[in-house]
């Protein structure tokens, strides 16, 4: 199984999942330059799908489905069914509400399109409100294996490790993050994340020094990422 990814607007991140034959589009807003990526290849488009429904992500897929002639299926299907079998392969769907309540992440091989639930560098707002949802939706992902490849739905690397580095100014793990970025595709490692991503470090004992110079709450998990979600 194969990822394509594709920006669009000014950092917005949509994706194409292939095989030889099929693929299936994730937040379609780059329609054009899908479009043409399929019909160079020689895909067909079984159908597009998203990560949750902000216009952001929705956006261009009424064109890319008129210009290919495939269909949208909604998300919220596909995690009720949880599998999805493309050209022979196998897209697993993962609901983690946080950002939105009806969040997804779609996961195959070695990597997973993680939406605005997790980005590279840092994570969505939580815009559900349920921050204990948005912790076990963060805390699922952790549990995937450390080379497993993100991509997200934006490109905030840059504006991300700055802010890391206010939090953490003394970790090194962030001038490596930095070194590897590469703005023509966006992607780290789930390694990558627990090393410079404030937002998954709740449990590295630099970042609970952090906590606890600062004062704040820092004796369980949960409290630590609660503390974590304050900072501003």
């Amino acid at each position: 199984m194969k990822i394509k990814q594709f920006k669009y607007s000014s950092d917005n991140l949509g994706y194409l999942i292939y095989g030889a034959k099929t693929a299936m589009a994730i937040d379609g807003g780059a329609a054009d330059e899908m479009a043409s990526f399929i019909e160079a290849q020689n895909l067909t488009l079984a159908f597009a799908t998203h990560t949750h429904t902000h216009p952001d992500h929705t956006s261009g897929t009424k064109r890319l489905v008129e210009k290919t002639g495939s269909r949208v299926v909604d998300h919220r299907v596909l995690m009720a069914e949880k599998t999805i079998d493309l050209d022979g392969g196998r897209v697993g769907v993962i609901h983690t509400p946080g950002h939105t309540d009806d969040s997804a992440v779609f996961f195959a091989e070695n990597f997973m399109v993680t939406g605005d639930t997790l980005f590279n560098g840092t994570i969505g707002n939580c815009f559900s409100g349920n921050l204990k949802q948005f912790y076990e939706s963060i805390r699922s992902l952790m549990a995937f294996p450390g080379d497993t490849l993100i991509y997200a739905g934006h490109d905030y690397v840059e504006y991300s490790m700055a802010f890391a580095a206010i939090i953490e100014p003394d970790n090194p793990g962030i001038d490596r993050y930095l070194k590897k970025y590469d703005a023509n595709r966006v992607r780290s490692t789930i390694n990558d994340e627990l090393t410079a991503n404030p937002y998954l470090r709740f449990n590295d004992k630099e970042m609970i020094s952090v906590l606890k110079k600062q004062g704040r709450l820092h004796s369980t998990e949960y409290e630590r990422w609660e503390s974590i979600m304050s900072i501003s």
